[in-house]
């Protein structure tokens, strides 16, 4: 059995699952939050929540078990990752799955930002780490933090490959004239100002199960993946290679997103510098965390959104019609990039549970070949499935991503 650990860290918490790689299961999974915060009542400061998948442990040949898994829960001060780390191995042993049947041949670490520098699965290296630490100036908030987990993970699991899956390297197939902004050269050379692009395992992951699931080359088709989630991207995808995606220098550009306003025009921040007297902290906190669904209609879940657009409000109408209107302009461009499309995904959570905007994001696209059939779209079904109709010519699919199989892949393709 090849288990693969798969580690997504955050500043003050991180995620974990472990997976049978032969039969691509999970076999548990777990998260460790409120990391270095002591301040609860009870003076405990983390908490631990490991769930164990019973019905991936039965035999392949056994009856599942009644119960498919089972939730436990830590809560103890956990002051920095190395704890956290402590914690997980905890639960594995007091609760399975036992480390010694399922012991990892690898941990595969989600990082956010590559930069140019990693287009691949990496081990990681004391100079990956250096370099990790270096671009954390492109991604303040994220790659120091996930730099933190590998560290802690390396104590934990010192003997097996570490391996980094940068979101960014499904990107790095991008031409020049696709990731270069229209600035200084030399300005942008001494920052390393351009696009990079976001979400890279999940669009790659989508894309590859598309092509499985209409039984196609990757090679030969032409696709458009939207990522909707709280966070969201679309990527132009040609061949199985990106050729146009809609974040940029950062997970800000792009579409409308639940707290992040996606395109804008530069001089907006320049005005809102000189006449309301904003700071730069204050213009990114606007940006990242006031604005999108939840600067224009107050909430910044999609499902919020639909219950006040039914009830009649006219921001969340507003906000529902701007965050359509993204889409379609996105939809459209890559239209144009691609000459033409084969295969249209929707994925992560609006992606997968929106009936109505992924009916409204594809109710303009008839000339281009997509007619959506409507009861298809109404079904609410776990797995991949088709919402067009048999007879569009562009095929329009619903597609569950599964970013940390995506991750246990790529680790497993490079650590054995």
């Amino acid at each position: 059995m090849s288990v693969v650990l798969v580690v997504n860290s955050g500043s003050s918490s991180f995620k974990y699952q472990l997976l049978d790689m032969q039969h691509e299961q999970v076999l548990a999974s777990g998260l460790v939050e409120r990391i270095g915060d002591p301040s609860t009542g009870s003076g405990t400061g983390g908490t631990a929540t490991h769930t164990v998948k019973a019905a991936a442990l039965a035999a392949p040949d056994a009856p599942a078990p009644a119960v498919t898994d089972a939730t436990y829960t830590i809560e103890r001060v956990i002051p920095d990752h190395t704890a956290g780390f402590a914690v997980m191995l905890e639960a594995f042993a007091a609760h399975g799955p036992s480390l010694d049947a399922h012991a990892p041949v690898a941990v595969g670490h989600r990082v956010v930002h590559g930069g140019a520098r990693f287009f691949a699965p990496t081990v990681v290296t004391p100079l990956v780490e250096i370099n990790i630490d270096e671009l954390s100036v492109l991604a303040p908030l994220h790659n120091p933090a996930n730099l933190a987990g590998i560290v802690a993970a390396k104590k934990a699991f010192p003997d097996v490959p570490h391996v980094a899956v940068f979101d960014t390297a499904f990107h790095q197939s991008l031409a020049p004239e696709a990731y270069t902004y229209a600035i200084d050269r030399e300005v942008a050379e001494a920052h390393r100002i351009r696009r990079y692009g976001f979400h890279g395992t999940s669009h790659k992951f989508v894309s590859e199960a598309a092509a499985a699931f209409v039984g196609r080359p990757l090679g030969e088709l032409k696709q458009i993946v939207f990522h909707l989630g709280n966070g969201a991207s679309v990527t132009a995808i040609e061949g199985g290679r990106s050729v146009d995606t809609s974040m940029g220098l950062t997970p800000l550009e792009g579409l409308v997103m639940g707290t992040r306003s996606g395109d804008l025009d530069p001089a907006v921040l320049l005005q809102l510098a000189r006449r309301a007297d904003m700071s730069i902290a204050d213009l990114d906190t606007l940006l990242n965390k006031r604005s999108g669904l939840k600067g224009l209609a107050g909430v910044s879940d999609m499902r919020d959104i639909g219950e006040r657009r039914d009830a009649g409000d006219p921001a969340a109408q507003l906000a529902f019609d701007v965050y359509i209107h993204r889409l379609r302009a996105y939809a459209g461009a890559y239209l144009a990039q691609l000459d033409g499309v084969d295969v249209i995904s929707f994925t992560a959570g609006v992606g997968e549970n929106s009936i109505r905007v992924r009916e409204e994001a594809m109710a303009t696209l008839g000339f281009a070949g997509v007619e959506i059939d409507p009861e298809r779209n109404a079904r609410r079904e776990r797995g991949i499935r088709r919402i067009s109709t048999d007879a569009s010519r562009v095929i329009v699919l619903v597609v569950p991503t599964d970013e940390e199989l995506e991750i246990a892949r790529q680790t497993l393709s490079v650590a054995t």
